[in-house]
């Protein structure tokens, strides 16, 4: 795979600011829902406002185990199981409104303030993520940008990829590049018009698409974009992301 950005490769500062941003984008998103907003069905499958917000609320209470895991060095997953984790989501998505938004920013707040208190050298601790990858505690807030940024676009309350920073979105299509380049899949070419290029190595000849950057973000990870390929057809399906 060859993978060029339009901008610098993404850094600590740059995925701790992204976190924040995301967080106060689902936030907003979900201030003044009531139960039948968070009934409201969203762009994941089968999944309506509640199941995204559950997920996220989950997410960070997760991570914050694996700064826990950084700060004390006592093995701490981020969920027991697979079983737990959904039996987690479907809990929460079934709590009232304000319960349900209270727990997304509480456990939003918490982690924040964890990772704020973990020093230079716990940052730098091994942790292992709930797909097994051993990690430095540098890439908790990364994974955390991802969640918060890209499922504020899930929620479906009128955010967009176009809405999240372009040093987010480059990032986000260098890392699910590199992963897809990896699985089996079409081979595809996307150029974003303001600069950028991602190869995904495939079955077939290259297919190249070119489209604005948020919309190249959209399609890598599996959200309709409308892209179309070069001679007018629609860009090539893609398998699940994650």
């Amino acid at each position: 795979m060859t993978n060029s950005t339009p901008t610098s490769p993404r850094t600590f500062e740059d995925a701790r600011r992204w976190a924040l941003i995301g967080a106060e984008l689902i936030s907003d998103a979900v201030a003044g829902l009531d139960d039948t907003g968070y009934a409201a069905p969203t762009a994941l499958p089968g999944w309506t406002r509640a199941h995204v917000a559950a997920h996220v609320a989950a997410n960070a209470e997760a991570l914050s185990n694996l700064v826990h895991w950084a700060a004390t060095g006592e093995p701490t997953p981020m969920y027991a199981s697979p079983e737990e984790r959904a039996a987690g989501i479907e809990r929460g998505r079934a709590l009232p409104a304000a319960e349900l938004t209270a727990w997304l920013r509480r456990s939003a707040d918490a982690l924040e303030a964890r990772m704020d208190r973990l020093t230079d050298e716990q940052w730098r601790h091994d942790v292992v993520t709930a797909q097994g990858r051993t990690v430095p505690a540098t890439e908790l807030p990364w994974m955390r940008s991802r969640e918060v940024c890209v499922h504020a676009v899930d929620l479906a309350t009128g955010v967009s990829f176009a809405e999240l920073p372009a040093g987010f979105l480059a990032a986000l299509c260098d890392d699910v590049a590199a992963k897809r380049a990896a699985a089996p899949g079409p081979a595809v070419t996307l150029k974003a018009s303001a600069g950028g290029a991602w190869e995904l190595p495939g079955d077939g000849e290259p297919v190249e698409v070119t489209g604005e950057l948020h919309a190249i973000t959209a399609y890598l990870t599996g959200r309709d974009a409308g892209l179309r390929a070069a001679d007018g057809s629609p860009a090539p399906a893609l398998a699940a992301w994650l």
